[in-house]
């Protein structure tokens, strides 16, 4: 048998040598030397045809959707450059070799735009001596995980996330031994029935147990809802080697031990989007590299212990939407190198320290819809890096810190739903990047700034419901969102207004304002989806435009309280609506046809009517499946209350009061199980009260005493005069 002969390509041959950490490194092949020539040898020629046979049975996705993954930039596929003939497989994208022997022991096909079956038996499974194997991000239509991966022995790099693998783990996946990291992960969290790979426990157990060498393990998404509360303890047995785990999304349940916390090398943990794990943060010692905290969305409780101050490399935690409450401790503002913090949706308490100031690398800080009290620290001129400060729905008082506005990076501010006093600050910097502010709901006062109306960077203002006074100036900005209802505004309606380019929200309801706004102007905005202008006494709405396209993405309307006589006849325009509000106006006659025919045929996902205080006549409209609101009292309607009625059983508000209905009260409406008030008074109906409702079956006078079932539910029902609310 001739003997194997190792050749080296001498430094002249420029085309086969490559640099490596900056050093020319001349790779090494082997090959037959027979008579003088070289050969390929079998077991190279074998490579070949086994990567080109796996090459050929899957099809490569051109369609939009071989695109739909952000992380994939590349738009061309690694394997084209897979071609028969070539001299060098090792050459291929995605192909790497090993510098001694040239065997193949690295595929990397990620984002290759793959598409098709995953073969059990894929040639893919004779590449004995892979180490590193990277199919994420294909499209593999369902695929089983091969059992076949369990004879890739020497692979210590295992990739198969979000490329549209189904089914069960093998067994098999245990006999990787070498595994230093396991990625499974799916990014699809929202979608039920996305492809999804499935965890038992004992192929959980097995792969813990033989795969001590694993530093990361990604399992987001796939099904672990049967793997039990004592499964955990076997991530013990990694303690040594453990970097980062994201079971992000999994089904798991039980308490988790707070000892993985503490795991000594770990610096990333990930177990959100498990709403049915508990646990609790370790009381004592946590000094650990961990880096990297996620538990939202888990049931996570109790208190903050002092012991998270030992986290010195700390630069990410989210506890969002977990049950934890109680006091921050002091030690937690010892986190200097936090570069994102979110601890929305808790029961935390107590006061916002000027010890936050500490944290000066915080780009993110999200302490939304807990219980803070005191005063804001007027000390974020220290944050310079902050870019995002969320402190909505809280008990803060006191004044907006003005520190908050001398940052430069800071691009959303939401300080809405406190107690918040005094002015807004007059005064920001000129470098500001501010994008959106909200400071709603609170008891502010005194003027809008002049910045409001002229910062180049401000796309969205959100100010309803303060005690702010003053005219709105005409603004030099194009903003996306402007929201100023419910304040002690006066004068004209700006009609720089539309001049914005991008509006999609305008909110200006009871504010005072003057003038005419002819509505027509309003096809300006092909995307706005919600418009206030309600409750405007001295502001003159002319809606009798014959202009198209008129606010044909519009998805809420309120047009209450705004003195016309006719329905708007751009609402026929409308192929979206999901909010309606007509009331208080003066609108008379019946309705049109082409209002009834919109919601039979096309206002589908229509969720709230509210057309009661007008002088409308006739029959009632009827409502479409899916309605939870439909307010039509004090109108003049009259005739009966359709059957047709009965398939709006989502109905949670029904209104049809004062009106001059007769007939009989359809019978269905005490089965609707989401009805809380029906008001049916003032009108002419007789006949029996909904067995639901009542033990008694026909209707009293004012004064009959109603004997409710109990339903598990308040409801409010009114039937002549008789009004009675219950809560069981």
């Amino acid at each position: 048998m001739p003997r194997l002969n190792v050749e080296i390509f001498n430094e002249s041959e420029q085309a086969d040598c490559y640099m490596e950490g900056g050093q020319r490194v001349e790779k090494i092949y082997l090959y037959r030397t027979v008579a003088g020539k070289r050969e390929d040898a079998p077991e190279y020629l074998s490579t070949l045809s086994v990567l080109l046979q796996f090459k050929n049975s899957l099809a490569l996705e051109t369609s939009a959707e071989s695109t739909r993954w952000p992380r994939c930039s590349s738009f061309a596929s690694k394997t084209e450059s897979w071609k028969n003939g070539t001299d060098d497989c090792c050459q291929w994208d995605g192909v790497t070799c090993n510098i001694v022997s040239g065997r193949v022991i690295g595929l990397d096909l990620s984002c290759s735009h793959l598409k098709g079956k995953l073969s059990p038996n894929s040639t893919i499974f004779k590449l004995k001596q892979l180490q590193q194997l990277n199919l994420a991000f294909n499209d593999f239509s369902g695929s089983s995980v091969p059992v076949g991966i369990g004879d890739l022995v020497n692979l210590m790099y295992l990739n198969l996330s979000n490329c549209e693998i189904n089914g069960d783990i093998p067994s098999a996946i245990s006999q990787l031994s070498k595994l230093v990291s396991l990625s499974f992960s799916n990014d699809w969290l929202d979608d039920p029935s996305y492809w999804r790979m499935r965890f038992d426990p004992i192929t959980w157990k097995k792969l813990i147990l033989n795969a001590t060498n694993l530093r990361e393990l990604r399992l987001d998404s796939v099904d672990m809802s049967s793997i039990g509360e004592r499964s955990f303890t076997w991530l013990m047995n990694l303690s040594s080697s453990l970097v980062s785990l994201s079971l992000t999304n999994t089904g798991l349940q039980g308490n988790f031990p707070s000892y993985v916390l503490s795991l000594p090398n770990l610096q990333e943990l990930d177990l959100s989007f498990n709403p049915d794990l508990s646990g609790q943060l370790p009381n004592s010692n946590w000094s650990t590299p961990l880096r990297y905290l996620d538990l939202s969305l888990t049931s996570f409780s109790g208190e903050i212990p002092y012991s998270i101050g030992d986290l010195k490399y700390l630069n990410q935690l989210s506890l969002q939407a977990c049950r934890f409450h109680g006091l921050v401790p002091q030690s937690f503002w010892n986190l200097t190198q936090l570069t994102n913090l979110t601890l929305a949706n808790n029961k935390f308490s107590g006061e916002i320290p000027s010890l936050i100031s500490n944290l000066r690398h915080l780009a993110s800080c999200d302490l939304q819809y807990n219980n803070f009290t005191g005063h804001l620290p007027d000390v974020f001129d220290k944050l310079t890096d902050l870019k995002f400060l969320s402190l909505s729905n809280n008990n803060l008082g006191g004044q907006v810190p003005s520190s908050l506005f001398h940052l430069t990076e800071l691009s959303f501010l939401d300080l809405s739903y406190n107690k918040l006093v005094g002015f807004i600050p007059t005064n920001i910097s000129q470098h500001s990047k501010l994008n959106t502010l909200s400071l709603d709901d609170n008891m502010l006062s005194g003027t809008i700034p002049h910045w409001c109306f002229t910062l180049p960077s401000l796309k969205e203002l959100y100010l309803n419901a303060n005690q702010l006074t003053g005219t709105l100036s005409e603004f030099s900005n194009s903003m996306k969102s402007l929201c100023l209802s419910n304040n002690k505004l006066q004068g004209n309606f700006p009609n720089s207004i539309f001049e914005f380019e991008n509006l999609i929200t305008l909110s200006l309801s009871s504010t005072n304002l003057s003038g005419i706004v002819e509505f027509h102007r309003f096809s300006k905005f092909p995307n706005m989806y919600f418009l206030d202008l309600s409750h405007n006494s001295f502001l003159s709405i002319n809606i009798n435009s014959s202009a198209d396209n008129i606010l044909p993405s519009l998805e809420t309307l309120f047009l209450s309280s705004s003195n016309f006589r006719s329905f708007p006849k751009f609402l026929a325009q409308l192929q979206s609506l999901k909010i309606l509000d007509l009331s208080n106006n003066n609108i008379h006659g019946k309705i049109p046809n082409w209002f009834h025919e919109k919601l039979l045929h096309s206002w589908k996902d229509i969720q709230h009517i509210d057309l009661s205080s007008n002088k409308l006549q006739g029959e009632l409209p009827i409502p479409p499946y899916g309605i939870q609101y439909l307010l039509l009292s004090n109108n003049n309607f009259t005739g009966d209350i359709s059957s047709t009625l009965c398939n709006a059983s989502s109905l949670t508000i029904l209104n049809l009061a004062n009106n001059n209905l007769t007939g009989m009260i359809p019978q269905c409406l005490g089965t609707f199980s989401s009805l809380s008030v029906l008001d049916l008074q003032m009108n002419h109906l007789y006949g029996s009260i909904p067995m639901f409702f009542s033990e008694v079956n026909a209707f009293a006078s004012c004064d009959y005493k109603v004997k409710w079932k109990p339903i598990g539910r308040t409801i409010t029902t009114v039937f002549g005069q008789l009004h009675k609310t219950r809560s069981f």
